[in-house]
């Protein structure tokens, strides 16, 4: 389809031989003698290139071009000035103006620079929407990788989470310890005003925190009665052998610090490794606390479940010494139902 073209010039007899070799040549020709005449065309009308006369009685082709400009950047705009005005003609360049055809002018000439100036204008919008459909299809794929992500991400969630059921069932731990405490973990975490994804590292590391006793004897790990030293020796193993497990899996690097110090204790008298204070890194330091408020609160063998205020109790009594004290002071703020919330139980009266 051939471009929709606009004549602007006070003399009728240019406008004429303009609007006639340009007919010929197959364009839509509109012409106007003023710029009045110029506005009205083309707020009722799609132009693809205008001609303006710089030096037109009343309102000048300069004032066009801005309103031209101003209803479309895409229309290229072409000066005819004469020689004596090249000084404004350059200023319309600095305007927008694509070009100018210098007074008096040949036809051919006129033509050629017509068709170079539209061809130009083409390229630069097939360029424009060549990166705007780019920048679309790029979205869209991040969008499908994103989703992808997701599945993955929720995949490993489901295994992990099998997998944990599993060893809390040998243990015969029932009631989903390592989910509940995960749970807890979250909870604490986020009323703490940690960011988002350090959360979920955190929760993960509470998730896995027993992984390493997959590699604890079911003699010592099973064993009803108090263990001898030499066992223990090999139960306290278990930090090491989860931390081994996990932080060679790249995703799992930040829970793997988490699992590798959930037995260190504020005060430096922890294992594996007797960490002190800010030496632990703060997901354990808060699977600690969580963890003695899941252990005190279900049942054991050897005694049922404690009520919510002896938590509070020893959580208060061990400040400083096995928790974190900036640490439970945060814990004291959250409201019992929103633990029993977290863990999808209710606490012992």
């Amino acid at each position: 389809m051939q471009a929709t073209i606009l004549t602007v010039d006070d003399e009728e007899m240019i406008r004429e031989l303009l609007v006639s070799a340009l007919s010929r040549e197959g364009f839509t020709c509109f012409q106007a003698g003023s710029a009045h005449e110029a506005r009205s065309i083309l707020l009722n009308n799609k132009i693809d290139l205008a001609l303006l006369d710089i030096m037109m009685p009343g309102i000048s082709g300069v004032e066009v071009l801005k309103d031209i400009k101003g209803l479309s950047s895409d229309t290229v705009v072409l000066m005819v000035t004469a020689i004596s005005d090249m000084e404004t003609a350059m200023k319309c360049i600095h305007l927008g103006a694509d070009d100018y055809i210098l007074k008096p002018f040949d036809i051919e000439r006129v033509l050629l620079t017509i068709r170079n100036s539209l061809e130009k204008q083409h390229l630069l919008i097939e360029n424009r929407e060549y990166h705007l459909n780019l920048e679309k299809k790029v979205e869209e794929q991040t969008g499908q990788i994103r989703a992808a992500m997701e599945d993955i991400n929720l995949a490993y969630n489901h295994t992990l989470t099998a997998l944990v059921k599993a060893l809390d069932a040998r243990e015969k731990e029932t009631g989903s310890h390592s989910e509940r405490v995960m749970n807890y973990t979250t909870l604490l975490a986020s009323t703490m005003g940690i960011h988002e994804s350090e959360v979920g590292i955190m929760a993960r590391g509470a998730l896995l925190h027993d992984i390493g006793k997959i590699g604890i004897s079911d003699n010592i790990l099973l064993k009803p009665a108090k263990l001898d030293e030499a066992e223990w020796a090999e139960m306290k193993k278990h930090p090491q052998l989860g931390y081994d497990i996990l932080s060679g899996i790249k995703f799992l690097k930040g829970p793997a610090e988490v699992v590798y110090a959930h037995h260190e204790r504020f005060d430096g008298h922890g294992y594996p490794k007797g960490l002190r204070g800010g030496e632990i890194p703060l997901g354990a330091r808060i699977f600690s606390l969580v963890d003695t408020l899941d252990a005190m609160t279900s049942d054991r063998p050897y005694r049922k479940a404690l009520p919510f205020t002896a938590v509070i109790e020893e959580v208060t009594r061990c400040r400083g010494s096995q928790f974190d004290p900036e640490i439970v002071d945060v814990f004291l703020t959250i409201p019992r139902n929103r633990w029993e919330e977290a863990g999808r139980r209710l606490f012992s009266r």
